[in-house]
Order: C-alpha cells, then structure tokens, then sequence
C-alpha cells in the first residue's frame, strides 16, 4: 500500500512509515500546499495512494461520490505520531490497496 499525507499531517509520520518500507509522498513534497481537496484525491487517485488525513472534509468528499483510492483518517489530536503509524501499518496489514478503493478507514 502506498500513501499521501495531506498538510495537516506531520511529516514524522511520513518518514516513520518509509522507515518501515512504505512509499509515502507528502502534500509538500508534491508540490500540492494549497490546493484543493478534490486535487489531492485526484493525485492519490493517479498514482494510486492512500490519503492520509486529519481533515473533515475529506470525508465529506468522499461521500459526496468523489471517487478515491482510499483515505485514512483520524482525528488531528486522537494519537500521538508513533500511535499513528501503528495503526497505518495495521491497516496495511489488513486490508489491500485494491480493498481501499472508495473506502474510508477511521482511525
């Protein structure tokens, strides 16, 4: 599985699961701060990324019928960075990326 952080998401989440062997892009590292959600999802969507958000309205996209190749989502202050990525790695160990497709996974 591959993921995308959105900007509300720290970047030691990003490294934490590339140091696990995960393919993780950031909204910064993609050049994507300050674009729309609908263009975030658009970019998960092309190469095929989990979206990994703190943001609601990602939610409401998502069950607006925007399709998506999956979001992650918890809540901004729910789990501490390490808690975090365990539960991304859970995620990933339980569900596949094609499972994920127009899925919403809380956190």
């Amino acid at each position: 599985m591959k993921f995308h952080t959105d900007e509300h998401v720290s970047e030691a989440v990003a490294l934490g699961l590339r140091r696990r062997g995960f393919n993780v892009t950031t909204t910064p590292q993609s050049g994507l701060l300050g674009v729309s959600d609908e263009e975030q999802l658009a970019h998960c969507r092309s190469e095929e990324r989990v979206m990994v958000s703190h943001d609601a309205d990602m939610l409401r996209l998502a069950t607006s019928g925007v399709t998506h190749n999956g979001i992650a989502y918890c809540h901004n202050q729910r789990y501490k960075t390490g808690q975090l990525i365990r539960k991304l790695l859970a995620l990933a160990s339980r569900v596949s990326t094609a499972e994920m497709k127009n899925r919403i996974e809380f956190l």
